[in-house]
């Protein structure tokens, strides 16, 4: 970023922050975890007992073997809208257990 006189507004100023903070992508990581329970509803969030990150790979716990099955079945999707939230590539995959 050059530094002029010309003001600039505070989302710029904040996105050139972000690209130069050196531990961007573990919060990028902690974004996708506190964004869970917004992007998949209540009902999800209700069911899952633990969300973690073991490298790029989100891990959810659930409360059963229905609940796995059916967030398995929609785990691109999750993905994406995770993904999408917190505008950063940080989940390559997502892996649902009991």
């Amino acid at each position: 970023m050059a530094y002029t006189n010309k003001p600039q507004g505070l989302d710029s100023l904040l996105k050139d922050f972000m690209k130069r903070l050196p531990q961007r992508k573990e919060l990028k990581k902690g974004m996708v975890m506190h964004f869970w329970s917004e992007v998949v509803g209540e009902q999800v969030a209700k069911a899952t007992k633990e969300i973690s990150f073991e490298g790029d790979k989100l891990v959810i716990r659930v409360i059963n073997d229905a609940w796995r099955h059916e967030l398995h079945m929609n785990r691109f999707s999750i993905k994406k809208r995770l993904n999408s939230r917190v505008g950063s590539e940080v989940v390559k995959e997502v892996v649902v257990r009991c």
